[in-house]
């Protein structure tokens, strides 16, 4: 059974940063065609945040470029979103995902971590 489990959310003020990771089990990131962040904010759509690819190439949401970092420990198994310079927009549930090959959707899901952001 695959579980894709985050942590690493909280409560931080603005200009904060937070670590989140993805730690994956019954399932091996490297394998995936894609890994990825979402966010869902109060009373909003679920958005990207950030992407991965297995070639190593990443994708950011235009608001989060330049304060968020994507990145995977093949070694270890798990995603990580490194988050700089908080704002208080950036609160929401934040959630990964994988895609497992090339042309697939978004199939596995984790059940997200909260990050709070107060200016």
């Amino acid at each position: 059974q695959v579980q894709l489990v985050e942590s690493g959310g909280g409560s931080v003020q603005a200009g904060g940063s937070l670590r989140l990771s993805c730690a994956a089990s019954g399932y091996t990131i490297s394998s995936a065609y894609c890994m990825g962040w979402f966010r869902r904010a109060p009373g909003k759509e679920r958005d990207g945040v950030a992407t991965i690819d297995s070639g190593g190439t990443t994708i950011y949401a235009n608001s989060v470029k330049g304060r968020f970092t994507i990145s995977q420990d093949n070694a270890k198994n798990t995603l990580y979103l490194q988050m700089n310079s908080l704002k208080p927009e950036d609160t929401a549930m934040y959630y990964c995902a994988a895609v497992p090959s090339y042309g697939g959707r978004w199939t596995y899901w984790g059940q997200g971590t909260q990050v709070t952001v107060s200016s």
